[in-house]
């Protein structure tokens, strides 16, 4: 059963030959093109089926059954430069699916399914020359949930729970560059994947046209077997690391509350959440910083159609991991350094080379129109304007010069949704 499942998602995977490089840290911001359109608003404002994994009470709002189809084109900008000039990596563009099904059962229950493409970055710079070249590094994290949720309402109040599978795939390989062994191919283990097991709590009231909602995502441990010990083995026989990093990669807990507030048809839309990457396994050894987002919506609805526009900040989850520069270094040691004063200095190459999840800031616009009373179309266009990180990574010990290393990184999407509402 499970090889089945591994198989069927493998397909929809398929659609992304790339690697996507989410907004904040390696989450897209929204789910669904009417809540990207208003900058990632989820959590206390109704979208129709595709809230059934952002916030499962809200389905509550479903007047018979809805079913949404689409998918977002991710067009990622990242280059780095460890000295010797910038390159782009060539993983800069993927399509993310997505499937969203809600239904009325009775007044008090409603139940969906869904497959939605939750999150995924990477980088490929294989084909770089020259000096490091970017270390040819390739990295490929690919997530998608597939979620049941239910809800029960009474009076204005309502409650959700959506039980998730997850699938995630995750490759990791480069070149180690001061390496000059004769057909040397670099370090990775191929693609590892696997399934596992969380879910989704969200509350939600609605009075008038106030809405109030409240979720809590459960973290989700993956084992990518061969990833990152692999990676991280070159590390430990240079003598950076102490041991090679287990292979679980955790996503994160998430917690948050949000709002919104319809009249004549306005709607404003507020969401705090908070991601917890220090907790997470994986993303606490490579010292990702817990991460604040806050997103603002704004839609203008009439009798066919609808305008959106949104904003979405969150910080960036990657600082310096405590990097040393050889003169520091060989002040600290008394005269020659070693190599395992440098595990700071390798943990910020991973993090800029291979996961630059650094983008902060997201504008975003969309729409709807609709063709009939059941059937409408959705698009949402987001961009996130250019952040510029510069740590220093491992240094050249054999010439004895320090390296660093500068990542820019910018995005647009373009999303697309269509939605059928039975009578």
């Amino acid at each position: 059963m499970r090889h089945s499942i591994k198989l069927a998602v493998s397909a929809a995977l398929a659609l992304s030959a790339t690697s996507a490089l989410a907004t904040n840290g390696d989450h897209l911001i929204g789910l669904g093109a009417k809540s990207r359109g208003m900058g990632g608003t989820a959590i206390g404002i109704f979208h129709g089926a595709e809230s059934g994994l952002t916030n499962a009470a809200l389905i509550t709002q479903i007047e018979n059954t809805e079913i949404s189809f689409g998918g977002t084109l991710f067009m990622p900008k990242v280059s780095a430069d460890m000295g010797a000039g910038s390159s782009d990596s060539a993983a800069d563009m993927s399509m993310i699916p997505e499937v969203s099904i809600a239904t009325k059962v009775n007044d008090n229950f409603y139940w969906g399914i869904g497959m939605w493409g939750t999150a995924g970055m990477g980088v490929d710079y294989r084909d770089e020359k020259g000096y490091t070249a970017n270390m040819n590094m390739v990295t490929n994290l690919q997530l998608m949930q597939f979620g049941v949720p239910l809800a029960f309402q009474m009076s204005g109040f309502s409650i959700g729970i959506t039980p998730i599978l997850q699938y995630g795939a995750l490759d990791i390989h480069y070149k180690n560059p001061s390496n000059t062994q004769p057909g040397y191919s670099g370090t990775g283990a191929g693609v590892a994947q696997d399934l596992a097991f969380g879910y989704n709590i969200g509350l939600a009231y609605k009075i008038s046209g106030f809405t109030v909602g409240a979720i809590y995502k459960s973290p989700i441990e993956i084992e990518y077997k061969g990833q990152l010990s692999t990676a991280t083995q070159p590390f430990v026989d240079a003598g950076v690391f102490p041991g090679a990093m287990d292979d679980t990669l955790e996503q994160p807990a998430e917690m948050g509350i949000g709002a919104s507030y319809d009249f004549s048809g306005n709607t404003i839309a507020l969401d705090y959440t908070q991601i917890k990457w220090s907790d997470a396994k994986g993303y606490k050894e490579f010292g990702w910083n817990d991460q604040n987002v806050i997103a603002l919506g704004y839609e203008y609805a009439a009798s066919t159609w609808a305008i959106r526009i949104g904003y979405n900040y969150s910080d960036n989850p990657i600082d310096d991991a405590g990097a040393l520069t050889l003169a520091k270094a060989g002040e600290i040691a008394g005269g020659q350094p070693t190599p395992d004063m440098f595990g700071g200095n390798a943990i910020n190459t991973f993090n800029l080379l291979g996961f630059p999840a650094t983008v902060e800031s997201h504008y975003s616009i969309g729409g709807t129109y609709a063709f009939s009373k059941t059937f409408s179309m959705d698009l949402a266009y987001v961009i996130a304007p250019e952040t510029s990180t510069k740590l220093l990574t491992m240094p050249d010990m054999q010439n004895g010069r320090d390296m660093y290393t500068e990542v820019k990184h910018s995005q647009s999407s373009f999303s697309f949704q269509l939605n059928y509402a039975f009578n």
